[in-house]
């Protein structure tokens, strides 16, 4: 029984902490976010959290969202899983009667007429392997792939049998009428979980001006606050309520001074599944999600031609603005790299850089002095050729990938050297920026040792490592390239290999 009791108190945390990610966002000058609702009176199901937007949000469709409605599932493990047969299944959501999908279609049935609104699914299980709802979510911002599911085949087919069982479920009467229900619909699995969700409000409170909590306290303050509002009736917030509340409860933090400020830049090439994000303002935004599909690049793009010089000149142009960035990151790892090799060390920019992890946003930089261990380097010669290749197995293990890809199509290689921790890849291996700047520097000082003998033979670098890290490699690109940086399809919806993308030289 107090295990159960647990549970639940956890789970309204768990649904208060994804309100305040979403409400913070009304006192950030430059967000549409206008309103944020917590355990609103409906859409049944989709209430958990209701954010609404002015001007609405563009996301990958072509029309932009002006709503968006939760129903948020925290679990106490990681470990279940789910697939599409389980959206007709009511005990999926602890109900008795009502699936997912009916819920959905009843929600979709209440907006205001002439809303695009978006209905997400918000839950801290994952997606079956194999399921083929696995290949229906979009990499970009977790939709649903209309135009995957709806393929032209057959109900015998692979997504045909997705169809027929979701579409007979709701008594529709054919596949359009299906298409209209689930358009919009949002799944996002493996959701943060409670301690990540704290780190990452409290970096947006300090973003904003609003006073966090103690990593030390037992308590998170905005958890019953959340619930203390619902009380009193003032559950919706807009930015004038939310600045007034946060003055009553003394929450409001005093300005720094502007020599004191980072000036925060952001480039985006993929949207994450937070509905807005505190960070940089449009001017000093580079938002290159056009550019992609999911997180693969769009065809008839190319990385060198169209991307390397947007990033380039975005950069020398925020340098022109201040000398000190703060960089926020929601791009692609060679756009990590190549970022730093435009901030070089010798640059004479200070830079820091808001790291995402696992256990949240963190401001990473180069003199933070954290430490950590060193990585081990493994060299195996594989013939004759100038080129080397470079593995980093530090979030994952790439060895056996990066071979499989050399022995295919790299025939000019005739070194793999990979660097990894002892203990293994892990997402908390790296303990900060101090502790990423020494890593990239080993790296970087081994590469150029390796190549005494041919200074000028190109490095391939595949790596599975934090942003930051890269970013710190990129600063090293003098004394690496020629280089070329791939990318790799860890979201396995594109060819489940590497694709090149920049050549640094």
């Amino acid at each position: 029984m107090a295990n159960a009791v647990t549970a639940r108190w956890h789970g309204d945390n768990y649904q208060s902490r994804i309100f305040w990610e979403n409400a913070f966002n009304l006192l950030d000058d430059h967000s549409c976010v206008v309103e944020v609702t917590f355990e609103a009176d409906g859409p049944k199901s989709f209430d958990d959290v209701v954010v609404k937007y002015d001007p609405p949000v563009a996301r990958s469709g072509p029309d932009r969202v002006a709503a968006e409605y939760h129903q948020i599932k925290w679990h106490v493990e990681t470990g279940g899983r789910f697939g599409y047969e389980d959206f007709i299944d009511p005990d999926f959501i602890g109900a008795q009667s009502f699936s997912l999908l009916q819920r959905l279609k009843e929600a979709r049935g209440k907006v205001p007429q002439g809303q695009n609104a978006h209905f997400s699914f918000l839950t801290t299980y994952r997606i079956k392997d194999g399921d083929p709802l696995a290949e229906l979510v979009s990499g970009h911002d977790r939709t649903l792939l209309i135009e995957r599911l709806f393929d032209g085949t057959t109900d015998r087919s692979r997504m045909g049998k997705v169809r027929k069982l979701w579409r007979e479920h709701l008594e529709l009467a054919d596949d359009n009428a299906l298409k209209t229900v689930i358009g919009g619909f949002r799944i996002i699995d493996g959701h943060r979980s409670l301690d990540e969700l704290r780190s990452e409000i409290n970096i947006k409170a300090k973003v904003v001006g609003v006073m966090g909590c103690s990593a030390t306290a037992s308590d998170f303050r905005y958890d019953e606050l959340a619930r203390q509002l619902k009380v009193r009736q003032l559950n919706g917030l807009t930015r004038e309520t939310l600045l007034k509340l946060c003055r009553e409860e003394g929450l409001l933090l005093e300005k720094r001074q502007p020599e004191e400020q980072f000036l925060p830049v952001a480039i985006r090439s993929f949207l994450g599944p937070a509905a807005d994000i505190v960070g940089a303002t449009p001017e000093n935004s580079l938002i290159l999600t056009d550019a992609f599909r999911q997180r693969y690049l769009q065809d008839g793009r190319d990385w060198q031609a169209d991307i390397r010089p947007l990033v380039t000149a975005f950069l020398g142009a925020a340098v022109k603005k201040s000398p000190t960035l703060r960089l926020i990151l929601d791009a692609h790892a060679s756009i990590a790299f190549l970022a730093g090799a435009v901030l070089d060390v010798k640059s004479g920019v200070s830079t820091e850089l808001v790291q995402k992890g696992r256990v949240g946003s963190r401001i990473w930089q180069a003199g933070d002095a954290t430490t950590g261990p060193r990585l081990g380097m493994t060299e195996q010669a594989l013939g004759q050729g100038s080129e080397t290749t470079v593995g980093i197995s530090i979030a994952q293990q790439v060895g056996p990938h990066v071979r499989r890809y050399v022995d295919q199509h790299l025939p000019n290689v005739g070194k793999l050297v990979t660097f990894a921790f002892s203990e293994g890849p892990g997402h908390q291996n790296v303990a900060g920026g101090g502790h990423a700047a020494a890593l990239a520097e080993q790296i970087a000082i081994s590469i150029r040792s390796l190549r005494d003998d041919d200074p000028d033979g190109l490095v391939h670098i595949f790596a599975a490592c934090p942003n930051s890290l890269l970013f710190f490699m990129g600063q090293h690109h003098q004394g690496i390239a020629p280089c070329v940086i791939y990318e790799f399809d860890f979201d396995r919806q594109g060819n489940k290999s590497y694709q090149p993308s920049f050549v640094i030289d």
